[in-house]
């Protein structure tokens, strides 16, 4: 039987199960969603290597130039669940084109910003669609797909998630040596546009229409104590480089307050059988989700800060252009993709056992390639760490690929849009946490010695405490999912077990 056969029958076998009837778009509907996520998740990373190029062009300060990374991070942030919610009361595609249209608008503001003061706005306001969209990708996943097919979908996301982290660099250091002179950090921006436009236009013509019956029932106060409790905690990691962990440590436990408030809040909701903005069921009855949630986020605090210390190693150390730092890692980056494909075949079959194959794959290849470029002679440094660090980007593509297809699949159809960006907002904290967090030690242990080298270990070394502990949630599930479901767990046409919903299509 071919592989075109065999997709078709798990298709057809799907909407035997379920009532649901496969749309022969979807597969390229799934490709304009994720060439999308792949953008917004990119402008992430890729502007980190333009920063001291347009500080000096724009005659920025380092505190308001540190604020196009970090603005767009936080909006990012703040928007997911509100938007995931959105999504599922409304309309999942009109949100997504018209948070890419804004996506794309914003782009070409950040790419003419005359000063600097425009670009955070614009970043901000970029930030914002992009948090609009992200949710919407994996909900739309949910809704287009069913069974093993359900699990191929959700390697190809997991794959442009760890991809899109992975090559900003590489990707920046790139358009900047191809946009030569000073105004050459503009096109990071402008190369959005004609991708942008292409994919909304593809979007109006592939992506099934999703209105739903709770139109207009939105918790607007949950929205407001979700929102605030997520910059009280982001806004402090947001600000760590200009002293903002010293002076607004008291918004920690600000943040934790409002957060207990929140779910006080939804409970008080379900209660009274109004509809929540994040059902607090996601985390109590729906199997899976509270530890993949929890291992997300535990994974990309490590997972994110990586990136920018490697990039201040190879490219302050050892000298290295942002080109040439981005090649450094690029091992890491092709592991990860050919891997995340892979384990959306897989998941169905090994379940959680992938994640912690995978996480301990990362683990090795990190610390492997931390050894390596301590002791290894520094002209032949990034040679002989490559292989180690092609080992960890396997690892990686078996961990967030398969924990995204555990964490989502058995989540209702209707919840899919919240559940996703709940679980993205814990990713982007982790991320917030990783990219303050390792960067300042690594300054720190080289303002003491100036040894990049011991600084370069020191940072790595703490990135894999991170990932230590998602292993040890990883294999605990593991553990506990052997002895109380055996064989069963692991398949994706399981459906949740919800005590007042059905499953939606």
């Amino acid at each position: 039987m071919t592989a075109a056969a065999s997709a078709a029958e798990g298709g057809a076998k799907g909407a035997q199960e379920t009532g649901y009837e496969p749309d022969p778009r979807r597969w390229r509907a799934l490709w304009v969603t994720l060439v999308a996520g792949f953008m917004s998740l990119l402008d992430v990373t890729i502007v980190a290597v333009a920063l001291p190029t347009v500080q000096r062009d724009l005659h920025a300060s380092p505190a308001q130039v540190q604020w196009v990374v970090s603005g767009y991070a936080l909006a990012f942030a703040l928007a997911l669940v509100t938007a995931g919610r959105l999504g599922d009361a409304l309309d999942r595609r009109r949100i997504f084109l018209l948070a890419l249209g804004c996506f794309v608008v914003c782009s070409a503001a950040c790419g003419a910003a005359p000063d600097i003061t425009l670009l955070v706005v614009a970043r901000l306001a970029q930030g914002l669609a992009a948090g609009f969209m992200a949710p919407q990708n994996s909900a739309l996943i949910q809704q287009m797909f069913r069974g093993a097919e359900r699990g191929r979908a959700f390697g190809l996301f997991g794959s442009t998630v760890g991809i899109s982290s992975a090559v900003g660099p590489l990707t920046g250091g790139a358009i900047l040596a191809l946009a030569s002179g000073a105004q050459g950090w503009r096109w990071i921006f402008y190369v959005n546009v004609p991708i942008g436009i292409l994919a909304v236009l593809l979007g109006r013509r592939l992506l099934p229409s999703t209105r739903r019956s709770g139109r207009g029932q939105v918790d607007v106060p949950g929205v407001l104590l979700l929102g605030a409790g997520v910059l009280a905690l982001m806004f402090p990691l947001v600000q760590a480089d200009s002293g903002g962990l010293g002076r607004l440590w008291w918004l920690f436990p600000a943040g934790a307050m409002v957060l207990t408030g929140f779910v006080r809040w939804q409970r008080r909701l379900l209660a009274r059988g109004a509809p929540p903005l994040l059902d607090p069921r996601l985390f109590t009855t729906v199997r899976g989700y509270a530890v993949g949630a929890g291992v997300g986020t535990l994974y990309f605090i490590g997972f994110s800060g990586v990136w920018l210390v490697f990039a201040l190693f190879f490219q302050h150390g050892l000298g290295f252009s942002p080109l040439r730092s981005g090649l450094a890692v690029t091992p890491f980056a092709l592991g990860s993709a050919s891997a995340a494909v892979v384990a959306g075949r897989l998941v169905d079959r090994f379940g959680r056992l992938l994640t912690v194959c995978g996480l301990s794959g990362v683990i090795l290849g990190l610390g492997g390639t931390a050894l390596l470029l301590r002791f290894a002679p520094l002209g032949l440094a990034t040679w002989v760490a490559a292989p180690v660090l092609f080992l960890g980007g396997v690892g990686s593509g078996f961990v967030v690929s398969p924990n995204i297809t555990m964490t989502l699949r058995d989540v209702p159809v209707h919840m899919a849009g919240a559940a996703g960006g709940a679980l993205q907002t814990g990713q982007r904290l982790g991320a917030a946490v990783g990219t303050a967090a390792l960067p300042g030690l690594f300054y720190l242990v080289l303002g003491r010695s100036h040894d990049y080298r011991g600084a370069l270990v020191t940072a790595l070394g703490t990135a894999l405490v991170g990932m230590l502990a998602a292993l040890a949630l990883a294999t605990l599930d593991w553990r506990r999912d052997r002895r109380t479901h055996g064989s069963r767990r692991g398949r994706p046409d399981e459906v949740a077990h919800d005590p007042t919903h059905a499953r939606q299509t």
